[in-house]
């Protein structure tokens, strides 16, 4: 397979066009990536352009690729959305990478109740930025010619209006309807995961009240890092993703 890399910004390169790749993705494509002329490459904007073609000049500060086919994929409909929870350590941005990598559309950053890590202020615009590379990374690992959208944090309030509009579903261990076994209805799914000590009885009342439906993954209770990313595999499935 060829090696993907991204443009910064929207393009209308043509067949026969050239396409430059600068700054860090030039770097990574050169001294990480190791391209060379001749190898056959695809750049993506990120916004359903595909484009294929060969390496015509390779270095660090520069690599032009000459196109040899366009392609324009169309965003997914309905779309995933992953709401995640922020949680300590490392653990929401492993959800983040991985729900990327299988096919969520847009990543929300939830500030919940029991959320031990805290974005405020300026924490708040960073580690927006941090989890926007996060998905950058791991869409060009896996491909995508769409790159999800990292919004803004959220409140708990947000989501209640939010789910009088699409379809919200929580992931609750206590919940008797399994996800396996809802169908489609065309909405939006927007998947609403807990922090470590999962979401509160407060917040389910209120988001359930406001129409979102709570629903249990499997079994066995996930990790924050694992929930989203495996909802997101068995969505896909009954969307006819995959």
């Amino acid at each position: 397979m060829a090696l993907h890399f991204l443009v910064e910004s929207s393009t209308d390169a043509a067949v026969g066009d050239v396409v430059s790749l600068t700054g860090a993705e030039a770097k990574h494509a050169a001294v990480v990536r190791r391209l060379r002329v001749g190898e056959a490459v695809t750049v993506g904007d990120g916004a359903g352009v595909w484009l294929s073609g060969v390496a015509e000049a390779v270095s660090p500060t520069l690599v032009e690729v000459r196109i040899e086919e366009r392609i324009e994929h169309p965003a997914s409909t309905p779309r995933i959305v992953l709401v995640q929870a922020l949680a300590k350590g490392d653990r929401d941005e492993l959800a983040v990478q991985a729900a990327c990598e299988l096919g969520v559309d847009e990543i929300v950053p939830w500030q919940a109740a029991r959320s031990v890590s805290r974005w405020e202020g300026p924490k708040a615009v960073k580690g927006r930025e941090r989890w926007a590379t996060i998905v950058r990374e791991a869409a060009k690992q896996a491909h995508r010619a769409w790159v999800p959208d990292v919004v803004a944090p959220v409140s708990t309030a947000q989501l209640v209006t939010r789910a009088s509009v699409d379809r919200v579903l929580l992931l609750d261990p206590t919940a008797s309807v399994r996800l396996s076994e809802l169908e489609p209805d065309g909405r939006d799914i927007v998947l609403v995961v807990g922090p470590e000590g999962g979401i509160s009885d407060e917040e389910l009342a209120r988001l359930a009240d406001a129409g979102a439906e709570r629903v249990l993954l499997g079994d066995t209770v996930l990790r924050t890092s694992t929930a989203g990313p495996a909802a997101i595999a068995l969505l896909s499935v009954a969307l006819g993703r995959w």
